[in-house]
């Protein structure tokens, strides 16, 4: 029932909700700092011990227990301990297809929410949000879960969210649209900065320039975000963590393994076993139907 315990001083486990198709995580008495990375997903998330210092949208902000954290796909964040308190969080990770489709089945249209604030303080849903996030640890099924997750979603896109395509404010720029496109098409091999420069058509110096000033992040974080992402894509499919280090680009599995734990917070290992647990239960409950 979810991940096993990594440490006797912290707690990191999760689970996936097939009814859902959502993930959820909690992490207990962590003390690691998270680096400027993005997620594919939208992510909303609360904290319920332990300060924060939190780098979104250009702001630096200091997040408590009772905060509302709402992240866009693609939207970066960082954060670390403040004054060294450990911290106990939680959040449920959403794909985009999974969230056009709840908003299209609350809302009656067709819309991809975009969240327009990623810190709600002291917000008055954390009771609804945490309950929620208990029945999916706990795998509960049936209408009251699925109830829960409709209204407490409609209650946070209605106050937090507009309807639109999620797009940057401002456009990026030819040339760094076209760097972000081929790292995306080639995460898997060897990348230079010569070839990245000769995509841009632009200086070395300028192109990490222009790339870090309109994206918010370096080429090779968006780049290390990118074989995440495809990572837990082959991790949730089943697919060894050596294996998995290999298809996504990482140099060995040690590398793997370390930036993954960096980004997501849990090893390869564990996530992994998140859905092969899945897949057993469901296998599980089949044979006895």
């Amino acid at each position: 029932m979810g991940t096993p315990k990594e440490k006797k001083s912290e707690l990191r486990t999760a689970r996936y909700d097939s009814e859902l198709m959502v993930e959820a995580y909690q992490f207990q008495g962590v003390m690691q700092a998270f680096p400027n990375h993005f997620h594919e997903h939208y992510v909303i998330g609360f904290i319920e011990r332990g300060r924060r210092t939190l780098t979104v949208r250009g702001q630096c902000l200091l997040t408590a227990p009772g905060d509302l954290l709402l992240f866009n796909p693609g939207e970066n964040h960082a954060c670390e301990a403040y004054h060294n308190q450990p911290l106990d969080y939680r959040c449920i990770n959403i794909d985009p297809d999974v969230m056009a489709k709840a908003a299209r089945e609350i809302f009656g249209s067709q819309a991809q929410p975009a969240f327009t604030q990623a810190v709600v303080f002291h917000s008055d849903l954390i009771g609804d949000l945490r309950e929620l996030h208990a029945m999916i640890l706990r795998a509960e099924g049936g209408v009251q879960k699925e109830e829960r997750f409709f209204f407490l979603l409609e209650q946070i896109l209605r106050d937090y969210a507009a309807a639109g395509e999620l797009e940057e404010v401002t456009e990026l720029r030819a040339e760094v649209r076209a760097v972000c496109d081929y790292l995306t098409a080639h995460a898997s091999e060897q990348i230079s900065l010569d070839a990245l420069s000769d995509i841009a058509g632009l200086s070395k110096y300028h192109l990490l320039r222009a790339f870090t000033r309109e994206t918010g992040i370096t080429p090779y974080r968006y780049l290390e975000t990118i074989r995440i992402d495809h990572a837990k894509t082959l991790l949730r499919q089943g697919v060894s963590p050596a294996e998995v280090a290999l298809s996504a680009g990482f140099s060995d599995q040690s590398h793997f393994t370390n930036a993954f734990k960096r980004f997501i917070g849990l090893t390869p290992g564990l996530y992994r076993h998140v859905f092969v647990e899945k897949r057993d239960e469901d296998k599980g409950e089949s044979n006895e139907t």
